[in-house]
C-alpha cells in the first residue's frame, strides 16, 4: 500500500484550511494540529469515533500525530518513530489519506539515536503488550517517546482526558496498567515500575500518604486538551469578529 503525496493546494481543496495569516504562532500550532487529525481521519477530534478498538486506535495515533506536529522538528522523531515507520504507519491505519508533505513532513529515513530514558520506558511498555501487531509495538514507542515532554502525559498524547489513556494503557499493556491500582499518574508509574524492576526503591517512605510528594503522584489530572485550545480560541475569535 502506498501513501500519496499531494501538493498544498489539493489537500486544501479536499477539507484542509490554511492557518490564518494574522494568527499568532501559538493559534497556528494549534490550527495545524487539529487539521492534521482532520486530514487522517476525516473528523474533528471532538468528533471522534472510539467505539471499536480499531476506531479508538486510530484516534489515539491520530491525535498523537498531530500534537506531534504542532511542535519543532522532525516530525518522526517527536512521535517517537523512525520515518520508515511512521510511513508504515500511515500506510496501514489512514490509507484513505493523501498526505501533504507540508502538513506531515514524512523525509528523512534514519530514526533518531536512542535516548537512554526513551528506551528505559518504551522497552517497559513492549514488555508488557496485551495486543499483537505493529499497532501496540509503535505505542510503546510513542507513548515511550511522548513521556519525556513536560505536561501530564495524556495532553502530550494529543487525547482529550485523562480516561482515553487510561482505556489505551489498558486494551495494548495491561499486564503493566493492571499493576497501577492506586490510580497514581502514568507518568510516575512507569518510573516506579522501572525502579522496582531494577530493585531499587523509589520512595523515601512506606506509605504513600505519608509522603510529603503525594500530590505529585497523585493528584488531579484534568485540563484542557491541546486539541480543544484550539477550537476555544476559534470560538472566542469568531464571537469578537461577530461584535464588531
Amino acid at each position: 500500500m502506498t501513501i500519496a503525496i499531494v501538493g498544498v493546494s489539493e489537500s486544501v481543496a479536499a477539507g484542509l484550511q490554511p492557518s490564518p495569516r494574522n494568527g499568532s504562532f501559538e493559534e497556528d500550532r494549534r490550527h495545524h494540529g487539529r487539521q492534521i487529525y482532520r486530514l487522517l481521519t476525516g473528523v474533528d477530534p471532538d468528533d471522534a469515533l472510539i467505539d471499536s478498538d480499531i476506531g479508538f486506535d486510530r484516534h489515539v495515533i491520530a491525535s498523537i500525530l498531530a500534537a506531534s506536529a504542532m511542535e519543532h522538528g522532525a516530525l518522526a522523531e517527536r512521535a517517537g518513530l523512525s520515518t520508515v515507520e511512521l510511513i508504515a504507519l500511515l500506510a496501514q491505519l489512514f490509507p484513505a489519506a493523501s498526505i501533504d508533505s507540508s502538513w506531515l513532513p514524512i523525509t528523512g529515513a534514519v530514526a533518531a539515536p536512542d535516548d537512554d530514558e526513551i528506551a528505559m520506558v518504551r522497552d517497559l511498555l513492549a514488555a508488557q503488550r496485551s495486543t499483537d501487531g505493529e499497532v501496540g509495538r509503535w505505542l510503546a514507542a510513542m507513548v515511550a517517546r511522548r513521556a519525556m515532554e513536560p505536561n501530564h502525559l495524556w495532553e502530550d498524547l494529543g487525547l482529550r482526558e485523562r480516561s482515553e489513556l487510561s482505556r489505551l494503557l489498558t486494551r495494548h499493556f495491561a499486564p503493566l496498567a493492571n499493576r497501577n491500582t492506586r490510580n497514581m499518574r502514568w507518568k510516575r508509574f512507569f518510573y516506579r515500575m522501572l525502579c522496582e524492576d531494577d530493585g531499587f526503591v523509589m520512595c523515601t517512605t512506606p506509605v504513600c500518604t505519608q509522603c510529603n510528594d503525594f500530590a505529585l503522584c497523585f493528584g488531579e489530572e484534568s485540563g484542557e486538551s491541546r486539541m480543544a485550545e484550539r477550537r476555544r480560541d476559534v470560538a472566542l475569535q469568531e464571537a469578537a469578529g461577530a461584535a464588531m
